[in-house]
């Protein structure tokens, strides 16, 4: 399931870990918090089959410093909703971040069914992407095992800046905000993007998102 888990504590400091699990092993996350405040990971490294830190339900004040990501899935906040009364994630900065050859960048999942849970204030800035299939998502249809086909999540999104996210994707689409029809993302921020797909332009996606952009964005902002 996890190599590290931060569960139910404050005040805690990781620093200069190396994870290392066969791109292909199933649930390897590197380094998962949850139920936490006042939590920070630096200079770290992490290897694996999925994600490299994984965010669950109830963190608060968390600072992620100085990472690099790959293989695996990223960096995610969630999965998020899969109960229906599901403490909040708020007050979240990603920087300085790497990511090489993943599947995602940074990326915000929650599953697709009723929660009344929020994930607010989240800062994902100054991160690189070499090859990444999936450099900016938002999944609010994350349903592995089909069980919640046709219903809209509950989980409210807002307030998340994405800030000099630079490098490439391995897919055309390298922007993707699919959000929840019942509670439309607010308040997404996109500043300073240049995401590139075999060198030339990329996409992006959005489905239920609004929000700014401002500086340079590539590709062209769909918020």
């Amino acid at each position: 399931m996890f190599h590290m888990v931060i569960h139910q504590c404050q005040n805690v400091k990781v620093q200069g870990v190396k994870v290392v699990a066969p791109r292909n092993s199933p649930n390897t996350d590197g380094i998962h918090i949850g139920e936490s405040h006042d939590v920070t990971i630096l200079s770290s490294n992490t290897t694996t089959g999925d994600d490299c830190i994984s965010v669950g339900p109830g963190t608060t004040n968390l600072w992620v410093e100085s990472v690099a990501c790959g293989p695996g899935h990223g960096i995610s906040i969630g999965s998020l909703g899969k109960d229906q009364n599901e403490h909040r994630v708020q007050n979240v900065t990603v920087k300085t971040v790497t990511f090489t050859g993943t599947d995602n960048g940074v990326r915000i999942k929650t599953w697709g069914k009723p929660s009344n849970g929020f994930v607010k204030d989240v800062h994902f800035q100054q991160a690189i992407m070499v090859d990444v299939r999936n450099p900016i998502i938002i999944d609010q249809n994350y349903c592995p095992d089909n069980s919640c086909s046709l219903q809209a999540s509950g989980v409210k999104i807002s307030d998340v800046m994405y800030d000099d996210i630079q490098g490439s994707s391995a897919t055309e689409v390298a922007v993707k905000f699919d959000c929840s029809s019942n509670n439309p993302c607010t308040g997404i921020k996109l500043k300073d993007v240049k995401l590139t797909y075999n060198n030339q332009s990329s996409k992006a996606s959005c489905q239920n998102a609004g929000g700014t952009s401002q500086g340079y964005v590539q590709p062209k902002s769909c918020l």
